[in-house]
């Protein structure tokens, strides 16, 4: 089993902590405002769990899931990471991050953004399509007839499969879209992005999660057009 650092806590880091905790996991959690705001979750997720600064959350960790709002990936610690396997949740949301001229013109990508920021670290892009409910609601043991996949990109074969095996032992598949720059295929309002998840697209996110298996997300990413071509 993993140590795992989490740059920051909220739906996403929190909800991964638990799975990864259940699966016999350690967690190292962090946020940006200090260990003791922390101090309801690690109690609930018990002994395997600890509350640290992101510095110490980053070294800790034998790998490591950041989290953050995209507009605060600079403060990502950068010595710490070094050579470690780094997996980005991260969206663009304009209203939220304010405007970024790479993206905006679509020359890079956000985890092409991070692994810039981390140049000797290996960026590995997930868990961003999806809901937070549905990553823990959608979860099934290995052989599960009714297990589903998440999207995972990156430029590094051994990082994507250290993610991989994650995956595998918190209830995913991994579904394997290529390098970090086709992570956009299922980054904000692409059609693999959170919808294929829900059971009833009607009820938007209070819709229970929906399997979605390899072959229905393949067609999916193939379908994704640039916001420019939107």
């Amino acid at each position: 089993m993993s140590t795992i650092g989490f740059i920051g806590s909220g739906n996403i880091g929190g909800t991964i902590a638990r799975l990864a905790v259940a699966a016999g996991h350690e967690v190292v959690l962090s946020n940006r405002r200090g260990p003791d705001s922390l101090a309801d979750l690690v109690a609930e997720l018990g002994p395997k769990a600890r509350a640290a600064t992101p510095a110490e959350a980053a070294a800790a960790g034998d790998f490591v899931i950041v989290t953050v709002p995209l507009h605060a990936y600079k403060t990502v610690p950068v010595e710490e990471l070094r050579g470690k396997v780094v997996v980005d949740t991260n969206n663009y949301y304009p209203q939220r991050d304010e405007q970024i001229a790479e993206l905006d013109d679509e020359s890079t990508t956000t985890s092409e953004l991070l692994q810039a920021h981390l140049p000797e670290s290996s960026v590995v892009k997930g868990f961003n399509n999806i809901y937070f409910k549905h990553i823990v609601e959608l979860a099934r043991p290995s052989g599960d007839a009714g297990r589903s996949v998440l999207a995972i990109a990156g430029d590094d074969e051994a990082a994507k499969q250290t993610v991989a095996i994650f995956l595998d032992s918190i209830g995913w598949d991994a579904y394997d879209v290529g390098p970090l720059a086709e992570g956009w295929r299922f980054q904000r309002d692409t059609p693999a992005y959170a919808v294929p998840y829900f059971s009833d697209p009607n009820a938007g996110f209070n819709s229970p999660g929906g399997q979605v298996t390899a072959a229905d997300i393949e067609p999916l990413l193939k379908a994704a057009k640039r916001y420019r071509d939107m």
